[in-house]
Order: structure tokens, then C-alpha cells, then sequence
């Protein structure tokens, strides 16, 4: 099809569109026929270049639509949502980067006017870009994959030029990852190939093909060979940037002068604490004066340990028992539970400002809610911890003290340290039931553990096979995939591995020979683990490779044992890698595995449990495993079988605990069958039964459990909940032995007893005849956690938890685990209680730092949440780098990374500033690019609420006593009835956006009610009416009282999900109506709903909106000639009678907020006054400033005679437009009709231009 379509290509020759384009054709296999010019097009096609049409009506417009298109699913990643979100991401990024790219690509920017600062500016944005380009080429060979993808494309295209003749040699070698990336790209076979056959004519020069060079090499020539004008450009280049930073260090000379005196300015900053003697559990004394300024220490301290005494976070709170009907409903949600060896960080600090948003919100509307703490055993992390404490204290291992003693030594450790977390969880406001605190290890959880086993392998559905496991030979254990980290690598790399005092290599392809038997034939196949041909057993070709199909059946000879390896065909093989050849090691790979058993190959495993070779011809017997790498590629060396070695993308499997290689080995493993459960559990979300958020992420939920494979359960640990079963051995004569791999010689049981019983059953022997082992090791800690929605009710036990909370409301939790964690507790939960452990899950996003990277210790950007609540100098983040586990390259790289991002550290900003920034960045399939300074806004939000806080209180008074119902009492003014309005509509958004769980709407209607609607116009509206010379006993007074504590009361239980510290500080502080007094704690007291506050008026949020508007222009125009506090006579003249009456009927607060004596509201045939500055509001009305004898009109009438000038060229463009000759037949309807408004309103605006400039001259 492809030759069907035909591709229309800006004409301008070095548009980066056209590079985008044609290489995502080259890369992704498309041939579209190119059109010969677009000057054949006829408009309007011409205006959509470029662009792709097809025979069937198909047309695709625009650069990156026509990429995706050409380029097809596989390099787009379509079929992967995390990689698509990726390729996305890049095409954004470089979009960002184009207007930049624009300038300094211009060759003649005098002609383009383009002036030294827009270039300076262009160069700083191009430095920033590269700077986090550079940053995420750091630890991957393309943008995010191993392999090119469309992301690639996407930002070549944008720098191809500038980088080839805009930026020195010297400028490229700052960023050597960027440039060993652009080398790669431009290498790549058919982006090489495209740039050579463009060469001039497509504007684009011509390559050469570069040599592969080093990862980190910057010394090496041009990707593209320089002319001798592009050198003299560079010389030119290189000048400019040098005067550049010449001027950029001036400015920083300058700007840290007066350090000092910068942060004495910041006195809402200040540091208050709160020091009266308060047991914990007592409630917050209160009785004194409010401080000066908001202070998080002062704010929120002592209210958690009361809020737990009183139990406001139990379900039971004043009701009988959970089992009490309450027809509002049940809200339950199990806390994913942390590690035991954990500290917080940023995710967990967003998990639970989410779930404790919820919790709370739901707790507020009346239901009967829980959310359930727990911690999680943690078995690999934590027996790492331990083997570490007790080497560090004893310089014993725990073999030297045995298992049943190191486990003693782990509880210890757990009963000393293993609570932090949930300190931790309490200083972020958590509302957790804290009675109902469980920790995985704990009896009642354990039984669980060993009931659900014990019934799951009497069901078949767990087994015993011998398969490839993920090895950690430093753990000497089997990993789960989720603790295996993928480290990319671009090409030869040494890499530190636990156990070697040198480096190893990686990232390499190693070509060898075998010889065919009987033949002088070769067969050269390649490998990145050259050692592991000591356990080869066969080769591999295409079936339809004709290279190899003459040597189907035949063998090849291992050079270094008696082996004789059969060439195998088989579909899988690639025949376009490499050489179409590959060697076959069933032991220790997993494709060679499932080969193997194809080809009933015989299996050799060549590693024991330490990494060190075993089954193998001298002298490699014994060796740790990379020696032997380098001991087997010598001797292929010496037996003339080697061929090559050169650089090799790959991705390398390393243990996030051990930061050990994980080894493929053969194992006897417990494995769960996860066919049938992932078959059910997939139906459950496409019958709707279950529901994902967001929705996105079903197609990933369907991929991997229609395709899931077994999962394997056993841990070789001692830390952990052992495997309750048992290997039986037959003591009758002529028994043969079993095998420890053979599931019919197991069986499993509560008790011993009882698996003895089952034994004697399952062999038809007696009791005495059989003797039983049970396995030493210990079940996946997923596995414990896959039952915890049930496990901590008591299950298997009727407990009167598991019938009031099972299945649970909902599961909040990072889109990281959703199979891991999620997926398997649907299976099991369906398997073992015939029911969903929950209705709902909502996936958040992941964390990463203002400048998009993935957090990462090396690079200094993790974030310690309680660092940001309290505050922390620069040389405190350093510090807490040393005592961290990094090696002192990285300690060095991160901590450069912590200058440039906190040089002055992280200001203290309080809990509820952080939990309101995550939820407002929490937008639903977007990952988090979390700036501290927009954290440090929310805490200046607080010192806001603070302030309007103590504002209301001195205007209330304190013998003020609200009436029992928040309705309407009659005498309330316009602005009274409209800030109710507000509030109304605001209660109604956050409820609708908690429901969706939308949380930026939540956090943009509070801060938007709070900021904008009460802070900025009701309060300061009110002001004139509790002045002196109003009564304060008036009609308008009580109503205006009555409706601001209405606010601040409403206002606050709308904060309190999100700010729970001070909102209750705040809270407290108010006097109550007789239907709360009872309830002590605005955590229980109900959340505002359209029930409660009916007040909304649409038409009169209109009429004030439109004379904040009015406002707002006179402000600017005060804000314009300095009149910051002197008062000047404001008038507005209106074409539409019902706009005069709406303004005239508010004209009052209009004065207020623009501190106009008096406002003069003219009507269309109204003239107005002489001497005024003029500003346009819409095409209806205008704002008059009185000026005359105020300012110099002369300055007035300059200043809109530009605006003039501008107007009628708009008006120009627009005339022309219109008066086309194909206007009417070519241009849609709907768009003439905009053109005709866009007239009508440009005609309105310059006569009114006009009429300001001959009013100003008839006065001069």
C-alpha cells in the first residue's frame, strides 16, 4: 500500500520536518510516492503541508502525525502504553526545543529582526535542553529503550542542524551522552543511508559513516564533515558564546551580592513553635493569640497524637460497631504496605496524600470507613539489614549463627526499628486506623499464609517443577522480576560487581567458531556471556535460512569437551542478526531454555549457587564465573576460534539488592499455575465487575494476564514465612528415591501431622514407613502481600471484619505494581473467596523531578518528604548523601546535582503544603514533575488562609454566635449572595472530583474559592462595611458575619481532606452552630455538599464576573501610571443597558477594589468625562481613569497610538483575507463567521482608540 500513498514535503529544503518525516519513512519500512512540489497543490491543501494521502480518502496533516504514520506501531511503541507515553513525552520536548532551534538556525536574522537577547535567550533554552537530554542519555543507548524508536527521530530532527553547523566541537563535548547518542542516531543503517542520498538538493548534508566509538568519547572528529564556511560560522559561534558567559557570570557576580538581605525579606518564613506542656493525646491549647504569620511547626503540632486518642480514625467512632448499618455506606482501603526496612520517600508521600484525601473525604460524608495500616516483612531487604547489623557488630555471618537464632535477630531488629515507618506515615497526617495496625510476620497473618498454600497446592494449583529462575548468587536466592533492575548500556562498559576487585565487562558481542564434525566448515555464532559455552548443547539456524539448511541434523564440536552439539532448526532464530546462527546454552537462558525442550536438547548447568563454574573440563572447574569469561575468551584466542568482539546494546540484569548480575538458573521452584486465575481476573474487568483508573491501563491489564506465565514462589531466605511443605521419603525396601524436583513426592500441611497424615494417604503406606523434610525455604513476599485485602481480617476465619470490609471499596496504588501487587491479589481473592478483594483501583502516577528524570540517589534528585515538610540546608542533603550506600563518584555527581536544584537547600513548607501539591499535581496517566518551589507556593497559600483567618476573626469578634442554620437570613447584599454562589459551586466541584478521583479540579476549585473568590473580593469588600463609619450593629453587617463564617466554616471542611493540619488549627479557632457543637474534630464533622449549600446563582456569578473584569482593567490602568495609593475618579461607559444596570447596582464594591471615590456608570449615549485614560474592556464597554491634573496626558496619547497601529493591522489582514477571490467557495462557514466577528469587534475597538486619542488631544 505503501506506494499508493503520496507524501507532500515543506519546500523550505532544511525544515527539521522533513528530516522527521523522511527518516521515520526510511527507519519504519514505508515508501510513499514524494509529490514533486508542493506548489502543485490547490489551496486549502497547501495550507496543511506536509502531509500524506492515500487512495481510500486517507489524509494525514502535520509533522508528527505523518511521522507516526510512516513509521509504523513497532518504532512509535503503539502497542505499549508506557513506551508510546514515552515517545510522546519526546515529541513535546522537541516541539519545546524548535523556536529556539528557529533562531539559531537562521541565517540572516538582521533581516528577521531578530535581536542579541532573543538569541541569548535561544542559547540558554538550547544549553537547559541538552542539559536534560544529556541527563536522560545518561543511563540509556536511545530515549527511554535500547532501541531507536520514533522519540529518537523526533529530537534528531530538531537538532540535527544545529548540531552539525551551529554548535562547536567544544559545545558538544559538554555534553558527551547527547553526543554519543547523535552519533548512534545518525549511524543507524537507514537514517545513515537517507542522510547521504538527501545530500544538497533536500538541504540537508551529506555523511559519512561514522566509526563506532567509545561511550564516553568526545575527542573524536565531526559526525559530519565541516566546509570551510560552516568553520569560519563555528569561529563565529564560538566568539559569541564566550561575550555570552562572559555576561552570564557578570549576572551571577551580581546576583549573589546581596544574599543575605534577599532572605530577610522572607519574613513569612519565619519559624514559630507551638511550646505549651501538652501530654500527648490532650487536646491543642489554643487559648492564647494567634501568631503573627503561619508556621507549619507551630500549625501542626500536637493535633495527630489527639486526633488518635479520640479515635476519630476508627470506623467504630460513634457507632456501636461496624456492623451497624449506616445507609450512607462502607469506604475500606487497604494501605499498600511498606517495607518494614523502609524510610519515606516521595512515593509514599503521594500514596498517602491520596488515600488519606479519600479516607478523609469519605469519613467527612458519613460512611463507615477504614483505611488499614500494615508493613510488609520485606524478606530479601530485610535479611540483607540484618546480615549487615550483625557482621558490623560481630563479624559473624548468619550461617555462623544459624538460622533459628539470625531470625531472633531479625525480630529484635523489627521490635527496635521496624516501626519508623509508621512515625513517619503519623507526621503526614495519615488517618489510619492504627488498632488495626498488621505486619505480615504476625501470627494471625501467618496462618493466613499457610492456609491459603496449603489450598491452593491441594488444588493442583501450586506445583514443584525444576525451571530457569532469576539467581542472585551474592543473595543466594531467587529474585522476583520486580527486584531485578534493567541497566542499558550502549555499548562496552566496565561495570562493579559484588566479589571482584576489577571492573567487568559489558556490552559486548563476542563472535566465535565451532567446527562442523567431519567437515573443514565452520558455523560462527556470537554471544554477550562468552563463559557460557562451556554449557552449550546445540546451535540453532532458521529452518529457511538456505545458509545453514545443508547442515540440518549435523553436529558441531565443542572445542573443549568431548561434546558433540547438534544443529537444531528452529522459527525463533533471527536470520538477519548476526551471522543466523546461535549457540544454545538450555541452562542458563530462557529462550535456550524453551529451545531446548523443543529439541530434547540435553541441559548442563555450569554455575552453582556462588557463581562459580561447575561441570566443566579443567581449568576452568571452580573459577568465579567472569574470570572464567576471560580464561574461555583466551583460549578461543588461542585456538584460532575466535572472530571478533565489538560494542553491543544490551541490557544487563542486575539485583537491586545485592547490585549483583542475576544469572538465569535451573532450580526446583513452588510455582502458582496463573492461566486460568489470569483468564478470570482479566473478564473481570472487561465485564466491568472490576474498574481501572485510568482507563488507559486496561490494555496493559489484558496484555499481561492473557499471556501470563507461571509465577514462581520460593525464596532460598531465612527471613520469611517458610513453605509448609514436605519432601517424603519412603522407608520401605525397594522404594526408590524421590526427586526434589518431582511435585508427587511433596505434600503440604498446617502441621506436620496433618502432612504426615496426607503422606501415609497419598502412598498407601503407614505413618512409621514415611519420614518427612519440610522445604527450607521460604515463600515471595508478594505472595503474603497478594493476600492481605483478607489476611488482616483474620481469614480464614468468619471474623466480623472480613464480613463488613470484604471486598473492599477501592485500591490506590503506583502503576509500578500492578501486577506484582495488583493482579495477584484479584486472582488469589477470587480463588480463595469466590469474590473481588475490591470494586475500584486508581493507579497514580510516578514521581520524578522538576526536570523529568526518574528519581535516583546518584543523581542527588531523591527526595526525603519529611525534609521538604521540615526543611534542610545544602550541607544537610550532602550529609545524608554520605551516609547513604553510594560509592564516592556518585556521592560527588550527586551531590552537584543537589547544588544545582537546592542551592540554598529545601525551605520548610509544612505537611499540608506538600500533600496539596501532590494532589494537585496528580492528573490522571501523567507522570509528576514535582518542582519544591511549587510546594513552597502552597505554603504561602497557608500563610494566606492564615491571614484571611485572622482577619475574620477580628471582624466576627468574640462574643459572635452563628445562627443554628447557614441559610439565607434576607438582608444579604450582591456580593454576600455571590460568594455563597462560589461556595456552593465549589463544594460541588470537589465532591464530583473526589468521586472521579480528579484531584487537580479539587485542589484548583479550593485554591481558586479561597484565593480569588473570598480573599481577593469578599473580604475586601467587606471592609467598607465594618469600618467606623458604618454601624456594625446594621442589617447588612449581621448578614455580611453571618455569611463570612459560613465561608470560613464551609471553606475549611472543604480544605480539611487535603490540609488536615490547618484546617483543624483554623477550625478550632471558630465558634461553632449548635448542629456541631457534639462533634470535637472537623475530621468527622460532615463535608458541605449541594445539599447543605444551595445557594447557587449562575446569573449573578456573571454579572460579578464581568465587574471583576471592569475591575481589572481599571487596576491595570492604575497599575500603569503609578497610582498605587492615590484615589482618581473612575468611570465605564457600556453599549448594553443591562451591563449599566448590573455595574450600577455593584458599584460599590467596584469602587472598593479599584479605590475609586465614586464610579460613574455611562450608557451608550452617554459622553465620557475629559481627561481620562482609557481602557478597553471588550468590544461593549470601555474604563475611564480621571487623570487631568494627575499625570501628563501627552504620555497618554503615545501610549495608544501604538495600540491603534496594531488594531488596524489586524483589521488589515483580516480585510484582505476576506476580499480573497476563493474566500466564500473555500473557506468553511464557520470560520467566515469568525472572520466577520473578528471585523465587527476590530472596527469597535479602533473607534474607540480614536475617540480616547481625540479626547486626550482636545485637552492638551
Amino acid at each position: 500500500m505503501d506506494n499508493q500513498l503520496t507524501l507532500y514535503l515543506p519546500l523550505v529544503p532544511d525544515d527539521p520536518a522533513r528530516l522527521c518525516i523522511l527518516a521515520a519513512a526510511a527507519c519504519g519500512g514505508s515508501n510513499p510516492a514524494l509529490a514533486p512540489s508542493a506548489h502543485n497543490l490547490t489551496p486549502p491543501q497547501s495550507q496543511y503541508v506536509p502531509c500524506l494521502e492515500g487512495p481510500t480518502g486517507l489524509t494525514v496533516r502535520g509533522a508528527a502525525a505523518v511521522a507516526e504514520y510512516l513509521a509504523g506501531p513497532d518504532l512509535a511503541r503503539a502497542c505499549d502504553v508506557k513506551e508510546a507515553s514515552c515517545v510522546l513525552q519526546w515529541r513535546d520536548f522537541a516541539a519545546g526545543l524548535a523556536p529556539a532551534a528557529c533562531i539559531l538556525n537562521c541565517k540572516d536574522r538582521k533581516k528577521l529582526c531578530i535581536t542579541e537577547k532573543a538569541e541569548e535567550r535561544a542559547l540558554i533554552e538550547l544549553q537547559k535542553s541538552l542539559a536534560v537530554l544529556d541527563g536522560q542519555l545518561a543511563s540509556c543507548a536511545f530515549l527511554g529503550s535500547t532501541q531507536l524508536s520514533l522519540a529518537d527521530i523526533f529530537v534528531f530532527s530538531i537538532l540535527f542542524q544545529l548540531y552539525n553547523q551551529v554548535m562547536t566541537q567544544d559545545e558538544r563535548a559538554k555534553f558527551p551522552h547527547v553526543h554519543r547518542w547523535f552519533r548512534a542516531v545518525s549511524s543507524h543503517p537507514p537514517i545513515h543511508a537517507l542522510l547521504e542520498d538527501i545530500g544538497t538538493p533536500g538541504g540537508l548534508p551529506s555523511t559519512k559513516a561514522a566509526p563506532a566509538v567509545k561511550q564516553n568519547d568526545t575527542s573524536s572528529d565531526d559526525v559530519i564533515a565541516k566546509t570551510p564556511t560552516q568553520l569560519k560560522k563555528e569561529a563565529k559561534k564560538k566568539e559569541k558564546m564566550e561575550k555570552f558567559l562572559q555576561k552570564q557570570d557578570k549576572l551571577k557576580e551580581k546576583t549573589t551580592e546581596k544574599p543575605k538581605a534577599e532572605k530577610k525579606e522572607k519574613k513569612e518564613l519565619e519559624v514559630i513553635t507551638y511550646d505549651i506542656p501538652t501530654p500527648p493525646g490532650q487536646k491543642k491549647d489554643l487559648s492564647g493569640p494567634m501568631p503573627d504569620s503561619y508556621s507549619p511547626r507551630y500549625v501542626e503540632a500536637a493535633w495527630y497524637s489527639w486526633w488518635e486518642k479520640m479515635g476519630f480514625f476508627k470506623p467504630e467512632y460513634n457507632r456501636s460497631s461496624v456492623s451497624e448499618h449506616n445507609p450512607k455506606g462502607i469506604f475500606m482501603m487497604c494501605i499498600p504496605p511498606p517495607n518494614v526496612t523502609g524510610s519515606l520517600h516521595l512515593g509514599h508521600a503521594l500514596t498517602n496524600a491520596v488515600e488519606d484525601s479519600l479516607t478523609r473525604w469519605n469519613r467527612m460524608c458519613g460512611k463507615t470507613t477504614l483505611w488499614n495500616p500494615g508493613c510488609d516483612h520485606a524478606g530479601i531487604a530485610t535479611q540483607v539489614v540484618v546480615e549487615k547489623k550483625i557482621w558490623r557488630e560481630n563479624g559473624l555471618t548468619r550461617h555462623d549463627i544459624g538460622r533459628e537464632a539470625f531470625v531472633q535477630e531479625i525480630w529484635k531488629w523489627k521490635e527496635q526499628k521496624g516501626d519508623r515507618i509508621y512515625h513517619q506515615l503519623r507526621m503526614l497526617g495519615s488517618s489510619l486506623d492504627w488498632d488495626r495496625a498488621c505486619f505480615t510476620m504476625d501470627p494471625r497473618l501467618s496462618r493466613s499464609v499457610q492456609e491459603a498454600f496449603v489450598r491452593l497446592h491441594d488444588l493442583g494449583i501450586i506445583y514443584r517443577s525444576r525451571r530457569l529462575v532469576n539467581w542472585s548468587c551474592r543473595l543466594n536466592s531467587a529474585i522476583s522480576d520486580i527486584e531485578v533492575d534493567k541497566k542499558e548500556l550502549a555499548g562496552r562498559t566496565m561495570l562493579s560487581v559484588p566479589g571482584y576487585s576489577e571492573k567487568v565487562e559489558f556490552g559486548v558481542l563476542v563472535s566465535f567458531a565451532y567446527q562442523v564434525e567431519g567437515s573443514d566448515e565452520e558455523v560462527i555464532v556470537a554471544t554477550t556471556r562468552v563463559e557460557t559455552m562451556l554449557g552449550d548443547t546445540g546451535v540453532a539456524v532458521h529452518p529457511d535460512d538456505p545458509r545453514y539448511q545443508h547442515l540440518h541434523g549435523k553436529f558441531v564440536l565443542h572445542p573443549f569437551c568431548q561434546r558433540r552439539l547438534p544443529v537444531v532448526s528452529d522459527s525463533f532464530v533471527d536470520i538477519s542478526f548476526g551471522t543466523g546462527a546461535v549457540k544454545i546454552t538450555p541452562g542458563h537462558d530462557h529462550n535456550d531454555f524453551e529451545c531446548g525442550q523443543r529439541h530434547q536438547l540435553h541441559v548442563v548447568t555450569i554455575l552453582d549457587n556462588n557463581g562459580c563454574l561447575i561441570n566443566v573440563p579443567p581449568p576452568y572447574l571452580g573459577m568465579k564465573r567472569f574470570d572464567g569469561r576471560k580464561a574461555v575468551l583466551a583460549a578461543l584466542k588461542d585456538r584460532g576460534l575466535f572472530r571478533e568482539v565489538k560494542d553491543n546494546p544490551m541490557v544487563v540484569p542486575v539485583c537491586s539488592r545485592s547490585k549483583d548480575i542475576v544469572e538465569p538458573l535451573l532450580k526446583p521452584q513452588w510455582y502458582v499455575r496463573c492461566t486460568e486465575m489470569g483468564k478470570e481476573a482479566a473478564d473481570t474487568v472487561r465485564s466491568g465487575r472490576l474498574r481501572l483508573i485510568p482507563e488507559t491501563f486496561t490494555k496493559t491489564w489484558f496484555s499481561w494476564l492473557d499471556n501470563i506465565r507461571d509465577w514462581c514462589i520460593s525464596r532460598q531466605l531465612w527471613w520469611g514465612h517458610r513453605i509448609p511443605a514436605y519432601f517424603v521419603s519412603v522407608s520401605e525396601p525397594g522404594s526408590p528415591p524421590g526427586d526434589d524436583a518431582d511435585d508427587a513426592y511433596w505434600v503440604s500441611g498446617r502441621t506436620q501431622e496433618e502432612a504426615l497424615e496426607k503422606a501415609a494417604k497419598k502412598f498407601g503406606l503407614p505413618a512409621s514407613s514415611i519420614t518427612l523434610q519440610q522445604d527450607a525455604d521460604v515463600l515471595d513476599t508478594w505472595f503474603s502481600s497478594a493476600l492481605f485485602p483478607f489476611s488482616i481480617f483474620g481469614w480464614p476465619d468468619e471474623t466480623e471484619d472480613l464480613k463488613v470490609f470484604y471486598p473492599g471499596t477501592l485500591l490506590e496504588t503506583g502503576h509500578d505494581i500492578l501486577f506484582f501487587w495488583v493482579a495477584r491479589m484479584v486472582m488469589l481473592g477470587l480463588v480463595l473467596l469466590k469474590d473481588l478483594p475490591f470494586k475500584e483501583v486508581y493507579l497514580h502516577a510516578i514521581v520524578r523531578d522538576a526536570h523529568g528524570r526518574k528519581m535516583s540517589k546518584s543523581l542527588g534528585n531523591v527526595i526525603d518528604p519529611l525534609n521538604v515538610v521540615h526543611g534542610i540546608s545544602l550541607e544537610g542533603l550532602h550529609a545524608q548523601l554520605i551516609d547513604g550506600n553510594l560509592d564516592a563518584v556518585e556521592v560527588e555527581r550527586a551531590k552537584q546535582g543537589q547544588k544545582v536544584d537546592y542551592p540554598d537547600g529545601i525551605p520548610e513548607c509544612g505537611t499540608d503544603a506538600l500533600r496539596f501539591a501532590l494532589c494537585a499535581y496528580t492528573a490522571q496517566g501523567r507522570d509528576i514533575n514535582l518542582d519544591v518551589n511549587r510546594i513552597l507556593g502552597y505554603r504561602h497559600f497557608c500563610n494566606k488562609l492564615w491571614n484571611a483567618a485572622k482577619f475574620s476573626l477580628r471582624v466576627l469578634g468574640s462574643d459572635f454566635q452563628p445562627i443554628p442554620s447557614s441559610q439565607l437570613c434576607g438582608a444579604e447584599s450582591d456580593i454576600d449572595i455571590w460568594i455563597r454562589s462560589r461556595l456552593s459551586l465549589t463544594a460541588q466541584t470537589c465532591n464530583s472530583a473526589f468521586s472521579a478521583y480528579d484531584f487537580p479540579s479539587a485542589t484548583s476549585a479550593i485554591y481558586s474559592f479561597w484565593l480569588y473568590d473570598l480573599c481577593d473580593v469578599y473580604l475586601e469588600c467587606l471592609k467598607p462595611i465594618f469600618s467606623s463609619k458604618c454601624p456594625e450593629s446594621s442589617e447588612a453587617a449581621t448578614a455580611a458575619r453571618q455569611t463570612l463564617y459560613t465561608c470560613f466554616d464551609a471553606g475549611l471542611r472543604l480544605l480539611a481532606p487535603i490540609m488536615p493540619y490547618i484546617s483543624e488549627e483554623l477550625y478550632q479557632r471558630l465558634p461553632r452552630r449548635q448542629s456541631s457543637s457534639n462533634l470535637p474534630s472537623i475530621s468527622v464533622v460532615s463535608y458541605p455538599d449541594g445539599q447543605e449549600l444551595c445557594w447557587r446563582n449562575e446569573e449573578l456569578e456573571r454579572e460579578v464576573a464581568y465587574a471583576l473584569t471592569v475591575v481589572r482593567a481599571a487596576r491595570s490602568l492604575r497599575n500603569d501610571y503609578g497610582l498605587v495609593k492615590t484615589k482618581a475618579l473612575l468611570s465605564v461607559r457600556c453599549e448594553d443597558q443591562a451591563v449599566v444596570s448590573n455595574l450600577t447596582r455593584l458599584a460599590s464594591h467596584v469602587c472598593t477594589l479599584t479605590l475609586a471615590p465614586s464610579l460613574t456608570v455611562l450608557g451608550q449615549a452617554s459622553q465620557p468625562p475629559q481627561g481620562c485614560a482609557v481602557a478597553i474592556v471588550d468590544d461593549q464597554s470601555s474604563v475611564y481613569l480621571q487623570l487631568k491634573g494627575v499625570l501628563d496626558l501627552t504620555k497618554e496619547v503615545a501610549k495608544l497610538v501604538p495600540q491603534r497601529d496594531q488594531v488596524a493591522k489586524t483589521l488589515e489582514r483580516l480585510i484582505q483575507r476576506r476580499s480573497g477571490p476563493e474566500y466564500s467557495s473555500k473557506v468553511p462557514l464557520h470560520v467566515q463567521q469568525n472572520d466577520a466577528d473578528k471585523v465587527k469587534q476590530s472596527e469597535m475597538e479602533l473607534q474607540k482608540i480614536n475617540a480616547a486619542i481625540a479626547n486626550f488631544e482636545t485637552m492638551l
